[in-house]
């Protein structure tokens, strides 16, 4: 029977990423290896020439994992107590909150770094939590190249810059999909330490018992329980309350009332938001648009497509689907980008699919300079050429069992 290409490839080599996107991935990888040893050193990143720290995402961690070393942990969350230590640390006054809001079980982390002085564990908490994030790209692409795409894919830069866990999250989601297959009980742990971003809980267990994975679900349910508990007992009673007690009030802030710049944060919601949309109606986007993904995922990861596709597909959903969704967190966009190029090994890459990845990454860049909410449309264009992918997948499928048939 003769053999139907999904993708005919139009650039490039079989079982070679194309170099288009290794060469930018390059560049700025080399951009983001030197900016940040030599801000640091020229004093416009943590610390500033007059001593004081610069005012950014991580100072909530050090300040939390401090008031937990304290014995205060319960205190993280309340917004003026939290900003008193974070304004003792860098020794200046700043607008607004950079406020916890992270589940308990994320004291541990926090506390940690809390231990050390505070340049060192914010370049510290950067280095480290980027080795998993390494590895999980290399892992998913199958050579090293995923190195250079992974240093190079601009939400990295960002993530560095702010302090923030995108590298955590993407190891974490990642490894999970990576697992999958072979290491269910693994990937089961990978999605239970993966509780610590709760908005990211919808489409896992749906998309998991869609596909029977009863292993994965089952391990990372009580992996999820077991850190709680383990917090619990750590951090009290108290530190679960508080943390519940401040959720609606940051939703309020964030959600509601905008106190972060809507173009910061890169979903449908407040894209809505920002082009001046109302709050119902940007509700209504985000549920429509979080329905309509979840019907495609089960779906397809129901169906007989290559699991690299679903991998995809499932990484870039968890993007689309939550309306809080900062550009640190489009970290994760480079495990979708990454199946997606796993996926087109075999068979090579069309024109449009590099040229789309091209913008994706020169969106991403644009925004430190732009200020726009680049991310929405750049997660749009990595979905698309999932389901572009997809699709040709089963037609050529339907067209190879209809070859079979005809020659019987």
């Amino acid at each position: 029977m003769a053999e139907v290409s999904s993708v005919p490839p139009a650039v490039g080599h079989h079982g070679a990423v194309p170099a288009t996107l290794i060469k930018i991935s390059f560049v700025l990888a080399i951009v983001t290896l030197a900016y940040f040893p030599s801000a640091y050193l020229t004093h416009v990143w943590i610390f500033g020439a007059d001593g004081r720290g610069i005012p950014t995402d991580f100072v909530n961690v050090w300040a939390a994992g401090k008031l937990a070393l304290e014995g205060h942990p319960a205190q993280a969350w309340d917004w003026d107590i939290q900003k008193q230590v974070e304004l003792d640390l860098l020794k200046q006054d700043f607008v607004g909150h950079f406020a916890w809001h992270y589940p308990p079980p994320f004291l541990f982390v926090a506390s940690f770094l809390a231990k050390f002085p505070y340049a060192a564990a914010f370049i510290g908490w950067a280095a480290f939590s980027m080795l998993p994030y390494l590895a999980v790209m290399r892992a998913i692409i199958g050579r090293n190249a995923g190195l250079v795409l992974a240093i190079g894919f601009p939400a990295a830069f960002i993530n560095i810059l702010v302090g923030q866990n995108g590298f955590l999250t993407a190891s974490l989601i990642g490894g999970m999909l990576y697992l999958l297959p072979t290491r269910p009980v693994l990937a089961g742990i990978c999605l239970g330490l993966l509780s610590y971003k709760p908005q990211y809980g919808l489409l896992f267990p749906l998309v998991l018992i869609a596909a029977a994975e009863w292993t994965v679900l089952v391990t990372a349910a009580i992996v999820a329980a077991a850190i709680a508990a383990v917090s619990w007992l750590a951090f009290g009673t108290e530190s679960w309350q508080a943390f519940f007690h401040w959720i609606p009030m940051f939703s309020q802030a964030f959600l509601t009332e905008g106190r972060a710049p809507w173009f910061k944060m890169q979903s449908i919601f407040s894209f809505v938001r920002y082009v001046g949309g109302t709050e119902q109606l940007a509700w209504i986007f985000q549920w429509v648009l979080t329905a309509a993904v979840a019907v495609v995922l089960v779906v397809m990861w129901r169906s007989r497509l290559p699991y690299a596709l679903k991998a995809a597909m499932l990484a870039a959903a968890t993007l689309l689907t939550t309306p809080y969704l900062f550009m640190y967190d489009l970290v994760v966009l480079a495990i979708a980008i990454a199946f997606l190029i796993r996926a087109g090994l075999d068979e090579g890459f069309a024109r449009h699919e590099v040229m789309a990845l091209v913008l994706v990454f020169a969106l991403l860049a644009t925004f430190l300079f732009l200020g726009q909410p680049v991310g929405f449309p750049a997660i749009l264009i990595v979905f698309g050429l999932i389901l572009g992918r997809c699709a040709a997948w089963r037609s050529a499928e339907a067209a190879s069992m209809q070859l079979a048939t005809t020659r019987a």
